[in-house]
């Protein structure tokens, strides 16, 4: 009995230390994006319980699988990088077979989920893992590896969109590319803290490759684009005042963050990546929501 409580114990230790590995509250940068387009593509009517659930399930899944396979590809440079050393595979609080393990497991969550949707959502699931799991790899060998993350997460509205109607739309498409630049703008930002460890290491981000001044410039046109595709989607699902409200919360707070960062004071990166993209997901989401209600 002991020994099967100590094993529990263990269990009940590794799922909470994998939580703070994958950064499941940050989940809230894709999610509030998916219901955006879950809920306008079922217009005039609300998504059913069932695609509700089944979503929610694919994209916890997908984003559990992409990020623990990240940190088991990372595991070495993440070793070497002062700033991540103490992540729970360096530091070993976590097993590479443990980190294995949950990986295939939300890999099959997440085909069981689309499956649960429609044929159209399983027979695209497993190029959209390939986006997913491909990222690992793309510091590797391109400095688009922001755009990369960006897509990435940019395929959570589309997936939303075809989980309701199965089938592609143009206004999805829109929006995922807000939510791509949106994304690629900020992971610059957040990747200015790596610029001397990626160049040492010949890994391909834009601040290593362009230095911090044009690799900034770049995240401002990027928050641009996305800013303007907000813009377009949210006449698409219909205008009117709460969504509009909603896109120029959205516009405020990444012009926010650029007011934050500067070439040679790093101290709010955290703030800035954090704080603003997360209440911007959440506030644009809460606005459409309403919109909707209110009709």
């Amino acid at each position: 009995m002991e020994g099967l409580t100590r094993t529990g114990l263990q269990v009940v230790a590794n799922l909470r230390e994998t939580g703070d590995m994958i950064a499941f509250k940050h989940t809230l940068f894709a999610l509030p994006f998916a219901v955006i387009s879950l809920i306008t593509a079922a217009t005039p009517r609300w998504p059913e319980a069932r695609v509700w659930l089944w979503v929610g399930v694919a994209m916890v899944s997908a984003r559990t699988a992409a990020m623990a396979f990240n940190r088991l590809v990372d595991h070495a440079i993440d070793a070497r990088n002062p700033r991540t050393a103490s992540r729970s595979l360096p530091a070993a609080r976590l097993s590479r077979r443990f980190v294995w393990t949950i990986t295939g497991a939300s890999v099959v969550l997440f085909l069981f989920a689309a499956g649960q949707l429609n044929p159209l959502c399983l027979a695209l699931a497993p190029a959209t893992l390939a986006v997913l799991l491909g990222y690992s790899y793309a510091k590797r060998f391109t400095a688009a590896s922001h755009l990369w993350l960006g897509l990435a997460l940019g395929i959570a509205p589309v997936g939303a969109w075809i989980a309701v109607t199965g089938s592609l739309a143009w206004p999805p498409v829109v929006l995922a590319a807000g939510v791509c630049f949106w994304v690629a703008g900020f992971d610059v930002i957040y990747s200015l803290q790596d610029d001397v460890f990626d160049r040492e290491n010949g890994l391909y981000s834009l601040p290593a490759r362009l230095g911090r001044k044009r690799a900034l410039a770049v995240a401002r046109l990027s928050h641009l684009t996305a800013f303007t595709a907000f813009v377009a989607f949210a006449l698409a699902a219909g205008g009117g005042t709460l969504r509009l409200v909603g896109v120029a919360a959205a516009g405020a707070l990444l012009a926010m963050q650029h007011r934050l960062i500067a070439v040679d004071d790093l101290g709010s990166v955290n703030a800035a990546f954090f704080t603003a993209n997360g209440t911007l997901s959440v506030l644009m989401c809460a606005l459409f929501c309403f919109a909707k209600i209110t009709g």
